[in-house]
């Protein structure tokens, strides 16, 4: 009963007089404050978004209207908060991180737009640049044997499952490819090396099919938010489709190391271990400075 009853008076009477008090005292209002105390990237960036759902109705409409803007809306809405805020336009520290902070969340609701709409563009044969993208996985990561032919069993030394490579891409359509490929031009000598060991006698798995499922678990860590603390501190502005594929790339050096490390005793035990790769990965995104890169 005092919990609730103290809870009651905080919420109604003692936090308004609070925030009175701090703002006379320090001549700066309780968002500058909050940007003042959070180190950048995503402690600053989420606590935007804490700040705008905890405000009474009607006191911070406009922040919260700021947090769903789009791109092209952030400079306008950083005018309006600091307007809203009776902030002074000589204070360029707070502008400018406020407006960082605003690109970062309408730039990862537009990455998501993105990366989803290339997941559902199926792989299509007859598309000349889709079939581009799959000879150049191959090239890249066979360089020393040529295809015998389009259709053909080689498919299954990269670790397609059929003589088609475009079957296994219907869970994640191009997006699958596309991630693919990236992985394989811009760290071509690691793509080849975890190829050889997709190869082991006794802990081989099928390279390319894994590689599709790491893409679905880096679309479902984006898609349900998970992402937001590694990209808002890798990047000081919009995450791009960049970033997302170099988080791939990521997933898939540290779960061939994982995988490893762990010696299933068979690859019918898949599921398993991408499940505890998975809670792995979730884990390390939970902490506020979290950055996943292959470089790191």
């Amino acid at each position: 009963m005092l919990v609730y009853l103290w809870g009651f008076l905080y919420s109604n009477y003692v936090r308004f007089w609070l925030k009175w008090i701090l703002r006379l005292l320090t001549r700066k209002c309780e968002l500058q404050r909050v940007f003042d105390g959070a180190k950048a990237g995503a402690q600053r960036t989420l606590s935007i978004g804490n700040h705008s759902t905890v405000q009474l109705e009607g006191t911070l409409k406009v922040l919260r209207n700021a947090v769903h803007a789009e791109e092209a809306e952030v400079e306008k809405c950083v005018q309006d908060v600091m307007k809203e805020k009776k902030i002074e336009q000589k204070d360029t520290g707070f502008k400018t991180n406020l407006r960082i902070s605003l690109l970062q969340i309408s730039g990862y609701k537009k990455l998501y737009s993105n990366v989803e709409n290339l997941r559902k563009v199926p792989y299509d044969s007859d598309n000349e640049e889709h079939e581009e993208q799959l000879i150049e996985l191959w090239n890249l990561l066979m360089p020393h044997e040529n295809l015998k032919a389009r259709i053909t069993k080689q498919w299954c030394d990269i670790g397609f499952q059929g003589d088609d490579p475009k079957t296994d891409f219907r869970g994640m359509g191009l997006l699958g490819l596309v991630n693919l490929v990236y992985f394989s031009k811009h760290y071509t000598d690691e793509a080849r090396q975890i190829l050889s060991r997709s190869n082991h006698p006794k802990l081989g798995y099928s390279y390319a099919i894994v590689g599709i499922n790491l893409t679905e678990m880096a679309y479902s860590l984006l898609k349900n938010g998970a992402l937001k603390s590694h990209l808002y501190n890798m990047v000081s502005g919009s995450p791009q489709m960049e970033h997302f594929h170099q988080f791939y790339c990521y997933l898939v050096y540290e779960f061939d190391k994982f995988w490893f490390e762990e010696e299933p005793e068979s690859i019918m035990h898949f599921n398993q271990y991408r499940e505890k790769f998975h809670e792995k990965i979730k884990g390390l995104l939970l902490h506020c400075d979290v950055i996943l890169t292959l470089q790191n």
